[in-house]
């Protein structure tokens, strides 16, 4: 092999190299940052992971809203199917009431137990995000019509 070919040779694999390492690092970080999301009925079954970020929606049980100190604020998330727990610290959005679909996002801490960070709602009584209305409809609720 002549030196010319070879000196190629190796700044073509220097570079795939270095391609390789910044695609591997840019994998790591945005794996850190993903939030998947799951309903209350996958939370139950364990299929969503522990102290990792996610997002979760359903419906939020009537009677359920607990008010604590501090802003604290409890209440029960449902597909209709089963039933989980979100603890959220904060001011909730104007919008946020019982029967309705909510997004919350942060992390599962227990069983059935999210630890919101994030609480999102509808932003009229006819939306439901598509998350929420698919994991319903697969529950056995109709889709709901637009009027």
């Amino acid at each position: 092999m002549n030196p010319k070919r070879k000196q190629r040779l190796i700044i073509v694999l220097g570079v795939l190299a270095a391609v390789g390492l910044s695609t591997a690092l840019m994998m790591f970080a945005l794996k850190e940052n993903i939030n998947l999301f799951f309903t209350p009925t996958e939370i139950a079954e364990g299929k969503a992971p522990l102290e990792r970020r996610i997002r979760v929606g359903g419906l939020v049980v009537p009677g359920s809203v607990k008010r604590g100190e501090d802003l604290q604020v409890t209440f029960d998330l449902t597909d209709n199917a089963e039933q989980i727990t979100v603890r959220f610290s904060g001011i909730l959005p104007d919008l946020f009431r019982e029967g309705q679909g909510i997004i919350a996002n942060g992390k599962l801490i227990g069983g059935t137990l999210v630890e919101a960070d994030e609480v999102l709602a509808k932003h009229d009584e006819n939306y439901v995000p598509p998350e929420v209305q698919e994991a319903l409809e697969k529950a056995g609720h109709p889709k709901k019509e637009k009027s």
